[in-house]
């Protein structure tokens, strides 16, 4: 049996390790530096965009930036022409917080100095250079390629307010930034406009800042209110105008009337007419339009569409339109003067009357009666200074006897000659029988009456003169020996004055008895007692 001692010592064999030599080690870290760089900085790149515009204009790669509320957000990587020459591509590398900015109805557009609508912007890019400019829209759906605005937008996307669509037969004086006025105050400005497809007109479109756009209902007015309105009508001179800056550049404004202040707001894009002036855009409505005709024979001049049509100051129609007829059986020709009545404001009888433009039976029966009574059409001067004229309604009681032609289409008010038209007859009959006149006949019987007046101023001169010479000469004695007697110092005037005396002295007698009878009139029966001693 062997002992503990004899047990072999156990032998410590090491295990052999793999050691990278110290050598490698700086590579290794340069190289795991490289890639924690790299992978931040495509974590760190943003997305890439690609914008089309009409040119290149002041578009640099590398040295254009785009500006989002003027701070930094992209830059201009590459500027290239597109694939069918048309337009220019300008592919841009945005910050990474940039990324949820591209959405589908984002905008893009290239700031450059630019003078519109009265205001001048882009002032900053002559020195630092252009730069593209970004407004972030409000969809949801992401985008990556844009296609540019050639003008820069009026207003952000984030501006309170509601935009517009305005129709117009031209364009005016408008133009992009052109501003908006409600009673006087600059509200809203025009963002764009259109010629429309078939050619009939222009559309704007206007942008309201909140709160004035809620002012804006179904029954608004727009009017054109650039420049000066001055009209010289048959009512006057008038002049209005919005403010210095529309007088320069031209604006519009609108209004609504205060009866519908409290309706409903419009809706966004509501489409409204934009009118010329004030007065044609504050126009009431009319329901019930009539329509006539009324033939004048004599001149119109001075008449023009548009004319009021007046009964007695107040106005119910206008006239629509002016033309020739000939008539074929009187072989005559006339102007028939075709209006728009507004039965409305002729009486308050067809308030419940309904809406329509058709002539109804009881508005056809009250025209035959009042034409019977002796309404008629007639021609007035509205204004002496640009002998503008109007066709007035009145009552004529000695007018000949006529009625309403409803045959014709539109029927045929009767008329009578104007005032100035009858003057002229009169004056045209009194010439006509003055025409008649024997005239040779009268001037021979004037000329004798003439030679017997001279015949007998001739013997007035021979016979009257001397008797009357010597009449005077006897009158004149008898004046001179008057002047005589009635000088102060004459006899007779100191006789007169004498005699005068005498009778004042009589009348103070009289006076003195009858205050003494007054007193005692005893004495007319006793006499007067003796004075007592």
């Amino acid at each position: 049996m062997s002992s503990p001692d004899d047990m072999p010592d156990a032998e410590v064999v090491p295990k052999k390790r793999w050691r990278i030599p110290w050598v490698w080690v700086v590579p290794a870290i340069a190289v795991a530096v490289g890639i924690w760089l790299a992978v931040q900085a495509v974590l760190a790149q943003g997305p890439t965009v690609t914008i089309s515009f009409k040119t290149g204009e002041g578009l640099e790669a590398g040295k254009t930036k785009i500006k989002f509320k003027d701070v930094d957000i992209g830059l201009v990587k590459s500027v290239a022409l597109s694939k069918d020459y048309r337009h220019v591509v300008a592919t841009a590398e945005l910050t990474r917080d940039a990324a949820n900015m591209l959405v589908d109805d984002t905008r893009f557009w290239v700031v450059r100095p630019r003078v519109a609508g009265g205001s001048v912007s882009g002032i900053g890019t002559l020195l630092s250079g252009a730069y593209i400019g970004m407004d972030i829209g409000h969809s949801k759906e992401t985008r990556h390629d844009y296609t540019g605005l050639e003008t820069p937008p009026v207003f952000a996307s984030d501006v309170p307010g509601r935009q517009f669509v305005l129709k117009a037969t031209d364009l005016g004086s408008v133009d992009v930034g052109t501003p908006i006025y409600f009673r006087r105050l600059q509200v809203g400005q025009v963002t764009s406009f259109e010629l429309d497809k078939d050619g009939s007109g222009v559309t704007l479109h206007v942008f309201v800042n909140a709160p004035y756009d809620r002012y804006v209902n179904a029954d608004s007015r727009f009017w054109q209110a650039g420049g000066i309105d001055v009209t010289l009508g048959t009512d006057g001179l008038k002049v209005n105008t919005q403010s210095l800056v529309s007088i320069l550049i031209g604006g519009l404004a609108f209004e609504t009337p205060a009866v519908s202040l409290s309706w409903a707001e419009a809706p966004r894009d509501t489409v409204f007419t934009l009118h010329p002036t004030r007065a044609e855009a504050l126009r009431v409505q009319e329901h019930i339009v009539d329509k006539y005709v009324f033939a004048f024979d004599g001149s119109v001049r001075g008449l023009a569409v548009g004319a009021p049509v007046e009964f007695r100051g107040i106005q119910i129609g206008e006239v629509a339109s002016i033309n020739t007829r000939f008539d074929p059986v009187t072989k005559r020709i006339s102007i028939p003067v075709e209006v728009n009545l507004y039965p409305e404001r002729f009486t308050s009888r067809f308030e419940n009357v309904p809406r329509g433009g058709r002539l109804v039976k009881d508005r056809k029966d009250l025209a035959d009666l009042l034409v019977a009574r002796g309404l008629r059409g007639q021609l007035r001067t509205g204004s002496l200074l640009t002998g503008q004229l109007y066709v007035s309604l009145d009552f004529f009681p000695h007018a000949k006897k006529a009625s309403i032609d409803w045959n014709r289409s539109p029927p045929e008010l009767p008329t009578t000659p104007s005032g100035l038209e009858s003057m002229q007859d009169s004056i045209n009959r009194i010439m006509t029988r003055i025409d008649k006149l024997p005239i040779e006949e009268l001037t021979a019987s004037a000329r004798q009456t003439l030679d017997s007046t001279t015949t007998l101023m001739r013997g007035l001169n021979t016979e009257v003169v001397p008797q009357a010479a010597t009449t005077l000469a006897a009158a004149r004695a008898a004046l001179d020996a008057a002047h005589s007697t009635l000088m102060p110092d004459s006899g007779l005037q100191q006789d007169t004055a004498e005699a005068i005396r005498e009778l004042t002295r009589t009348a103070a007698s009289f006076r003195s008895l009858a205050d003494y009878l007054q007193q005692h009139p005893e004495a007319l029966l006793r006499g007067k007692p003796e004075d007592k001693k």
